[in-house]
C-alpha cells in the first residue's frame, strides 16, 4: 500500500463561462438561512463527481472514504460526522452537498447511500464534550471516530478543509469537498439526515425551542425559547448565546442522550 501522507489544500479552479454567469448564492434548504453564499469558483461545481476518488484509485488506494460533518455552528445538540466509501462509478441520482437539498431528497439519498455504499459510518460528539474540548476539537474527534468505525478500513480519506492529525492514512484535503467529491457529498447527506432525526427526537423531549425546525441553529424561535425557558440539557454552554444562562428546573430530571460519544 502506498505510504500515508497528506496533500495540500487545493486552490481555486478556473470558472467555466456558464459558471461565471451564475449568481452568488443558491437555495440551500439545509442551511440556517435557507441560502448559501458561493465563492466565484464554487458556482461551476454544484454536482460532485469521482475525479478526486479516481485519481486516488489510480495510485493504488482501493478504498477511498469521504468524510463530512454537520452541526458545528449550532447552539444545541451534537456535532455529527459521517464517513462513506462508495463503489467506483456509482452515485445516486441528484447527489449534492446536503445543504443544497430539500429534506425529502436528502432522505431518499440517505436510504440509497446506506444500501449501496461499500461502507458507511456515523459518529456523534455530545454538547457536554464540545464544551470541554471546544468545537474544533469535537469536530476532529467526530470525523476521526467516523473513519475508525467504518467496517472496511479505508486506504485514503477525502476531507472538507480540515485534516485529521491522529489518523495515519493518506489524506486529501479540499476546499468545499462536499461540492466536489461524490463520497464527501454522500457523507454530508447521511450525517445531516442522522443529526436532523436526532434533533427532531430532542424536540419532543425539550419543547419550546423548535429543534425539529431549526435543528439547533440560532433561529429566532430558538433564541426566543432560550429567553423564555433557559437552557436545556443539550445546549452548548460554551457558545455565546448560551453562556451565562441558567438551566430551568423544568429540565433537571431529563439528562441529554447518554448514547452520544463522550
Amino acid at each position: 500500500m502506498p505510504g500515508a501522507r497528506r496533500s495540500v489544500i487545493v486552490g481555486n479552479p478556473v470558472l467555466s463561462p456558464s459558471g461565471a454567469r451564475r449568481g452568488s448564492s443558491v437555495s440551500a434548504p439545509g442551511s440556517s438561512s435557507g441560502r448559501l453564499h458561493l465563492e466565484a469558483w464554487h458556482r461551476a461545481r454544484l454536482d460532485p463527481d469521482f475525479a478526486e476518488e479516481r485519481a486516488l484509485w489510480l495510485r493504488g488506494f482501493r478504498h477511498v472514504a469521504g468524510i463530512d460533518e454537520v452541526g458545528r455552528g449550532c447552539l444545541a445538540g451534537p456535532v455529527t460526522a459521517a464517513a462513506v466509501i462508495l463503489p467506483p462509478g456509482w452515485t445516486p441520482s441528484g447527489l449534492r452537498d446536503s445543504k443544497l437539498l430539500k429534506p425529502g431528497d436528502r432522505r431518499r439519498l440517505d436510504a440509497e447511500i446506506r444500501e449501496h455504499a461499500v461502507a458507511w459510518s456515523i459518529a456523534f460528539v455530545s454538547p457536554q464534550l464540545i464544551d470541554r474540548i471546544n468545537i474544533l476539537q469535537a469536530t476532529l474527534l467526530a470525523s476521526t471516530l467516523a473513519a475508525a468505525r467504518l467496517p472496511i478500513r479505508p486506504d485514503a480519506l477525502l476531507l472538507d478543509a480540515v485534516a485529521l492529525p491522529e489518523v495515519p492514512l493518506h489524506q486529501r484535503v479540499l476546499v468545499s469537498a462536499d461540492r466536489l467529491c461524490a463520497s464527501v457529498a454522500a457523507a454530508s447527506v447521511i450525517a445531516k439526515v442522522a443529526r436532523d432525526s436526532l434533533m427532531e427526537d430532542y424536540d419532543a423531549l425539550y419543547p419550546g425551542y423548535n429543534f425539529a425546525g431549526n435543528k439547533g441553529y440560532a433561529a429566532p424561535e430558538h433564541l426566543a425559547g432560550l429567553a423564555e425557558l433557559g437552557l436545556s440539557p443539550i445546549h452548548r454552554l460554551s457558545f455565546a448565546p448560551c453562556r451565562n444562562r441558567e438551566q430551568m428546573d423544568l429540565w433537571e430530571d431529563l439528562p441529554a442522550e447518554a448514547s452520544l460519544d463522550e
